[in-house]
């Protein structure tokens, strides 16, 4: 085949390079000043004034749920309302932490949660809702938060896929109690392994670091957190430094992670820049098929950052154009379909038909990459080959 072309990639900067460099020459591994400068820079880049750098975005959502359950008394069995279209970590962390996912509907065109869907799913039981920010576009946050505020609910910004972007001149991570994120491979930042939790609330944010050390008393987070220390104080966290206030999860990065982190950071506007080039270059290929391919949409007043390229094949089932680009080097990714997913079928039955715009998304929706380790010339191989196959059909 002429190209391989995957959905993300990986380079090491020289600063990244330097700063991994730096970390093992410090022989420190456990939290320390490289997670402090990447949770600083992250949060304030998202409008937060905490964040917590942590081993996963999967790992971020579930101690965001699990901080607002504990802070808010909620019971096990009651629900948090999930967008039926997104990655299936969304609705598994509500699993784990014993609560029931309720799915609402999306809208056709942004694939993110249906405002008036989410209102109709609310039920005597529901405390919060889990909108997702999906492939670099933001959710319809406005009316989704004056939902919530309505009802009382609290709000999870799933922005796993969606980094930099602003709603309406606010930036994700900021518009609900807890934004989540996700460095993994093919993100926008990517650390191998990772995530980060923002928050602006000063509880939930001890709440957050408590609960992916163990549970540990916040005293003692970290092993500077006794420096300095002497008397009454030294001791009373040396009394403290093995007591655990909940159950919490060994859900910890290195510093190596962070440092890869901060220095992606610190490069991330040639990243946001290479990456809507990008996407503009494929939109503007793939408009003559725009009676078959429905290409990426974003409404007035919401950034797109392009963590990845959306297509939906309209009326037909993506699999004969899936394989054809599978075949000839394309690599593709189904558009996150939640509930059909033989486990989740197992747990709640057959549900796909009581939400149809997913059900038609999950049959012919899917995604490429956009990201700024292809070419020009990847991206006019990615629009021949969608030339070739309407051609041949």
């Amino acid at each position: 085949m002429d190209r391989e072309i995957g959905v993300g990639g990986f380079a090491v900067s020289e600063l990244a390079r330097r700063y991994v460099n730096e970390v093992l020459d410090s022989n420190r591994l456990s939290y320390g000043p490289f997670h402090r400068r990447f949770e600083a820079a992250f949060a304030a880049e998202h409008d937060s004034k905490h964040a917590a750098f942590c081993n996963s975005g999967t790992s971020a959502l579930q101690i965001a749920l699990q901080a607002l359950k504990e802070k808010h008394g909620w019971a096990d069995g009651d629900e948090v309302i999930v967008p039926a279209i997104t990655f299936i970590a969304t609705s598994n962390i509500v699993l784990h932490n014993r609560m029931v996912p309720v799915f609402a509907d999306v809208d056709p065109l942004t694939y993110t949660l249906d405002p008036v869907k989410f209102e109709a799913a609310i039920t005597p039981k529901t405390r919060a809702v889990i909108p997702v920010h999906l492939l670099g576009l933001p959710a319809d946050m406005d009316p989704i938060c004056a939902i919530a505020r309505k009802h009382n609910l609290s709000i999870i910004e799933d922005s796993a896929e969606t980094m930099f972007a602003k709603y309406k001149g606010r930036k994700v991570g900021s518009l609900g109690d807890i934004g989540c994120f996700s460095t993994y491979i093919a993100h926008y930042i990517v650390t191998g392994v990772g995530g980060l939790a923002t928050t602006s609330d000063p509880d939930l944010a001890v709440r957050l670091r408590s609960l992916m050390n163990h549970g540990r008393d916040s005293i003692y987070l970290s092993i500077d957190d006794d420096e300095g220390a002497t008397g009454a104080k030294l001791h009373e966290i040396v009394a403290k430094r093995f007591q655990f206030v909940s159950v919490g999860h060994s859900y910890r990065a290195t510093e190596l992670e962070a440092a890869l982190g901060l220095a992606q950071l610190e490069e991330k506007d040639g990243i946001v820049a290479a990456r809507t080039t990008m996407a503009a270059r494929l939109s503007a290929g793939l408009a003559e098929f725009q009676d078959k391919l429905q290409r990426p949409y974003c409404p007035p007043g919401r950034d797109h950052t392009f963590m990845l390229y959306g297509l939906v094949l309209r009326g037909q089932d993506k699999a004969p154009l899936v394989n054809f680009l599978e075949d000839r080097g394309v690599e593709t990714r189904d558009m996150l379909p939640l509930l059909n997913q033989p486990v989740y079928k197992k747990m709640f039955g057959d549900i796909e038909s009581k939400f149809p715009v997913a059900k038609s998304l999950n049959r012919s929706a899917f995604y490429i990459g956009c990201h700024q380790y292809m070419t020009p010339e990847d991206a006019d191989y990615v629009i021949e080959q969608f030339r070739a196959y309407f051609r041949s059909r």
